[in-house]
């Protein structure tokens, strides 16, 4: 059979998409790039929040009704997981619900299914970590995701992982060994490391981090060149992670560390294990130990309770901390949280004008960090060309998607996947500009 995959959402849902893709031709599908062509078509979805649940229902639809009567059509991912009962009832057109355990069924699920009779399948979320079989990437991947872990044991109060991914549970060390290995001899050249809790890897199986001994093995790989690290929570990065990061040259001096807020009274609510205090201390030993450390954060504003002075101290202290990456939501209430139970709920509009505020700041932020690498040399990782023959990248300092790019000229021709040097020539808001010297 004809398979079309559409994914939505974060990086671990790709990485589920490409390890139900990767199944699916083990077990004799075939997967095409051209939605025409498909006879059935897989929409994996992110159910978040609200404005990712309303993207994952509009692509629905949208893709509902361009495709054939005869195709399957298959919802799985977040959504699926968290509405699929409810959506069942209310979406006829789709033919098949699964979970975000059921991906190993999926080729049992499609043998076995009956032109119109509607099907869900939901298993429960298992007791360890489940290995995929296999894995679909490009032929030689110059970046690739590599997981940890599932689920999340943090009960942050706004969060609805923990009811859609259950429990953490760490992947088994030599597996990812494994697996990082096998992306190594394939050419890979960034090994980018995912999920709900990164720094919480280890602890449930070995009872402490393994993140630290993890990076130092993966560093011994031939092939990769960078090792990025997403998804670390503030509290728990140690002294011991810090100095592998500073020690090892192929270790991305990046973190991502969403902190979520900068108000005590509001991270206390949010059920959130850091301070003001420790954030800002964690920042200064990261800046101390990796001085060219590019730390990107997240933050949420129009939380329950978030006053005028709590939002004025976090935009005090983005001025004060000057994250070189940052992003940030407009709170969003999601049912069975218990966030969305509180009291003295900020308006929609409040919420988003805060947000543009803190946004506002952070590009007088971001060109000001930008500046710094004039006249500097950066690597940089080959991902395209434009229209007007220039090539473009991502330096170090910036994972794929959500943070800055590179605009390069070069007298030589250049491929995705290419490490460059280049030499930073202007800077904008969110862009470099170079010049490739070798």
């Amino acid at each position: 059979m004809k398979i079309y995959f559409d994914t939505l959402g974060c990086p671990k849902n790709f990485n589920d998409s490409e390890h139900a893709c990767g199944i699916l031709e083990d077990a004799g599908h075939i997967i095409v790039d051209d939605i025409s062509n498909a006879e059935a078509v897989v929409i994996n979805t992110c159910g978040f929040i609200n404005d990712a649940k309303r993207e994952s229902i509009n692509r629905i639809i949208e893709i509902a009704e361009i495709i054939e009567p005869e195709t399957i059509l298959i919802v799985a991912g977040c959504l699926s997981m968290r509405y699929g009962e409810e959506l069942f009832v209310e979406m006829p057109e789709i033919d098949i619900f699964i979970g975000v355990n059921d991906y190993s069924a999926l080729p049992g699920i499609l043998e076995n299914h009956r032109r119109n009779l509607r099907e869900k399948h939901f298993a429960p979320c298992p007791q360890r970590f489940e290995e995929f079989s296999s894995r679909k990437l490009e032929e030689r991947p110059y970046s690739a995701t590599l997981r940890l872990s599932e689920g999340c044991d943090n009960s942050c109060a706004y969060c609805v992982i923990p009811q859609i991914r259950g429990h953490y549970r760490s992947r088994n060390y030599e597996s990812i060994i494994k697996e990082a290995a096998d992306l190594d001899k394939n050419g890979c050249r960034e090994l980018i490391l995912i999920a709900q809790d990164v720094t919480n890897y280890g602890y449930d199986l070995y009872g402490e981090s393994q993140l630290p001994e993890l990076l130092r093995e993966l560093c011994g790989l031939e092939n990769i060149r960078w090792i990025r690290l997403m998804y670390c929570y503030e509290d728990r990065i140690t002294q011991e992670l810090m100095d592998a990061m500073a020690s090892e040259e192929k270790i991305c001096h990046y973190i991502d560390m969403p902190i979520q807020h900068l108000s005590d009274r509001i991270l206390k609510s949010m059920k959130r294990r850091s301070t003001q205090n420790s954030i800002v201390e964690t920042v200064n030993a990261l800046r101390n130990k990796i001085p060219d450390i590019h730390i990107r954060t997240t933050l949420i504003t129009g939380f329950p309770g978030e006053t005028e002075e709590d939002f004025e101290e976090l935009l005090k202290m983005v001025e004060t901390l000057k994250f070189e990456r940052l992003g940030v939501f407009a709170y969003s209430s999601e049912e069975g949280t218990p966030a969305a139970t509180f009291p003295n709920q900020v308006t929609d509009e409040e919420k988003r004008s805060r947000r543009d505020a803190i946004m506002r700041k952070q590009l007088e932020i971001s060109l000001e960090n930008n500046q710094k690498h004039l006249g500097k040399t950066l690597e940089v990782l080959i991902e395209g060309i434009d229209d007007d023959g220039s090539y473009y990248g991502r330096s170090r300092y910036d994972a794929p998607e959500i943070d800055n790019s590179v605009i390069l000229s070069s007298e030589k021709p250049l491929q995705p996947g290419d490490i460059v040097s280049a030499r930073i020539v202007d800077a904008f808001d969110y862009d470099l500009v170079g010049i490739v010297l070798n």
